[in-house]
């Protein structure tokens, strides 16, 4: 068990590297001023604000996904759900360029009604809900398996369906569960740039007019695109690093509070 422990722990190590080094030189030797510029700050608050919004509409459209998953043996719907993660992140941004694009019928209808995916806080959020959403049902379906089930059969009994035993009987009581699978959720969207590079690579709409999400804008950094170089990407990633941690620790505790 010593031996499987202390394995367990260099795997582990292996996989923090790149973020430990980062850290270091993107706070130390590497440190650039244009890494703490304004328009880093904006972009972090971007993707906070969206990843946020993106784990609520997770919560909100998602939860009772999972908990029919978690009460039904719907291995069809359950294999649908992993699809988004399953494919190259920079096909979802593509499919929703097409999906909203005045070349094909979709699009002018959404145009006609005034919607618009591309370079838009809308085209974002929707991009974070798809590849977030997969990850917050995976959560919430073992919680909702792991729970006693007898309270939800007495309100069955009493004639409740089984909808107004989610919202009255499981959700007042699952407020740890929901934290965590939302932190979990909001922190994979935080990650998220193969779908948003295509789709929101600018967010156009007041109050980020012109700003791009955190991830795309330290693409932009690296390859020249926005002044600072390798130095200011190392250190935006390191500051990335310390704003975005901290939503996976939480995300942890509250789920090994679920698991006690």
């Amino acid at each position: 068990m010593n031996w499987l422990r202390g394995m367990s722990f260099a795997v582990v190590f292996l996989l923090l590297v790149p973020i430990l080094v980062l850290l270091y030189y993107g706070l130390g030797p590497l440190r650039s001023p244009e890494g703490f510029a304004p328009v880093i700050f904006r972009s972090i608050e971007l993707s906070l604000v969206s990843s946020a919004v993106a784990a609520l509409v997770d919560f909100v459209f998602f939860t009772p996904l999972a908990y029919h998953l978690a009460r039904s043996d719907d291995t069809l719907l359950e294999a649908l759900v992993d699809v988004p993660v399953g494919v190259p992140h920079p096909i979802i941004g593509v499919a929703l360029l097409i999906l909203d694009s005045p070349l094909t019928p979709t699009g002018q209808f959404l145009l006609h009604l005034g919607i618009n995916f591309f370079d838009s806080v809308l085209g974002l959020i929707i991009a974070l809900v798809i590849m977030s959403a997969p990850i917050y049902v995976k959560s919430m379906q073992p919680y909702f398996e792991s729970r006693d089930v007898s309270a939800e059969q007495f309100a069955m009994g009493m004639g409740a369906s089984r909808e107004r035993t989610l919202v009255s009987v499981v959700l007042p009581d699952s407020g740890a569960g929901v934290t965590s699978a939302s932190l979990v959720a909001m922190s994979r969207a935080l990650g998220e740039f193969g779908s948003i590079s295509i789709i929101a690579f600018y967010v156009l709409q007041y109050p980020f007019n012109g700003v791009s999400p955190a991830s795309v804008t330290v693409f932009q950094l690296f390859n020249g695109a926005i002044p600072g170089g390798l130095e200011a990407a190392v250190t935006a990633s390191a500051v990335m690093i310390l704003v975005s941690l901290p939503i996976a620790v939480a995300g942890h505790l509250f789920g090994r509070r679920n698991r006690r």
